[in-house]
């Protein structure tokens, strides 16, 4: 297991919301003194990779390159990602693009739009966000700032088939997200039991029990994203411990 950080982008600021609520009146958890270049110098300085940088709705591009361009080759970036502007993000940096909604058009997979985009960037550059809720006892891709469900369910065979056009999964647990309620453990040992690829975790994690609970459901098969519960987010669980469990895992 490693410990995947994040810089999460809303109005050009770095932000801890509540994802559920960009579509309405936005819950802000926390709202950063520093720029998103200040983070990406921090994760840097701590030889963290892999973290995501993600757009949270317009206005925040200029920001995103700053943190691409401060960290080359350490962080991955998503938001509003399309085959027409993946390209430009990896020349300012980018490890990676991460995508969700221009490949789960009008809530469903669009074999198009995944193939434009595989063709631009490349399989070992593409990270897809399965970011999900649960609806009757199964795991349904969510898009649309994670309003709208697609009839794309998480299971082994839908799992399987998309390892073989992207290099790492990301996936958020929606209905925790941002809540610092605890991780989604059915989900955590779900996708422990699916996946073969890299595959990054977000929501729920509080404190180092929940990094060990998760380390142990997972099997350390997953990595693990914090947020809002970190206090260089304005939480109470100490970043440095973090990173000090990371290293020994």
């Amino acid at each position: 297991m490693k410990f995947r950080p994040c810089i999460d982008l809303h109005d050009g600021k770095v932000k801890q919301i509540v994802g559920e609520t960009l579509n309405s009146e936005v819950i802000e958890n926390f709202v950063s003194e520093h720029d998103s270049a200040y983070y990406a110098e921090l994760f840097k300085r701590d030889r963290l990779e892999g973290g995501h940088v993600i757009m949270l709705g317009g206005g925040n591009e200029e920001a995103a390159i700053a943190a691409l361009r401060h960290y080359p080759g350490g962080l991955q970036v998503g938001g509003g990602i399309t085959a027409a502007n993946a390209s430009d993000y990896l020349r300012h940096g980018a490890s990676h693009v991460i995508v969700t909604s221009y490949i789960f058009k009008d809530g469903q997979l669009n074999k198009e739009h995944l193939a434009n985009i595989v063709a631009e960037v490349g399989v070992d550059r593409l990270v897809i966000d399965l970011s999900c809720k649960e609806k009757d006892g199964k795991w349904y891709v969510v898009t649309n700032q994670w309003k709208q469900f697609s009839d794309f369910e998480l299971n082994p065979d839908n799992v399987r088939y998309l390892e073989q056009y992207c290099n790492e999964f990301l996936i958020h647990a929606v209905d925790v997200e941002g809540k610092q309620r605890g991780i989604q453990q059915s989900l955590v040992s779900a996708l422990a039991d699916w996946t073969t690829i890299p595959t990054t975790y977000a929501g729920g994690a509080r404190s180092l029990q929940d990094m060990e609970l998760f380390e142990r459901l997972s099997g350390g098969r997953l990595d693990l994203t914090i947020g809002s519960a970190l206090d260089i987010f304005g939480g109470h669980l100490p970043y440095e411990q973090v990173i000090r469990y990371g290293q020994h895992v």
